[in-house]
């Protein structure tokens, strides 16, 4: 499961790190009228062809956020995955305070640990401003 975490996290940054390349080596449209007014951008015009730069970039962005958006769900599906308890109980690991943590080792699974169960302690309402218990 590491190797398939591993794998798409890898492939996420190399996508990410091609994005974000690609998007900052694309001009924007305002780009064009800076063009007619002397500004050189005839080099990224003739690498290309004359559209064809700009339809293989976004052509390309668009691939490498489609392989993100996949590796972002299959990280966030396989990061998820839990496996089920081996039992039923939420207790097993629960240390009583007070208790040292070699004590609270659970014994085999032959049966419930017997804990003692506290003492219960009676209180008396005392003072004026206590309520009244009727019948009392």
């Amino acid at each position: 499961m590491n190797v398939v975490l591993t794998i798409l996290l890898a492939v996420q940054l190399l996508s990410a790190v091609g994005m974000i390349a690609l998007i900052l080596m694309q001009h924007g449209k305002g780009a064009d009228a800076g063009a007619a007014f002397g500004g050189g951008g005839a080099g990224s015009a003739s690498l290309f062809g004359a559209s064809g730069g700009a339809n293989f970039m976004s052509r390309s962005t668009g691939v490498l956020a489609a392989i993100f958006l996949t590796c972002t769900l299959g990280l966030a599906y396989f990061g998820n995955l839990r496996q089920a308890p081996s039992t039923g109980s939420v207790l097993e690991g629960a240390v009583i305070p007070g208790q040292s943590p070699a004590a609270a080792q659970i014994p085999d699974s032959s049966g419930p640990a017997a804990v003692p169960a506290p003492a219960a302690v009676e209180t008396v309402p005392t003072g004026t401003g206590a309520a009244q218990i009727p019948g009392k």
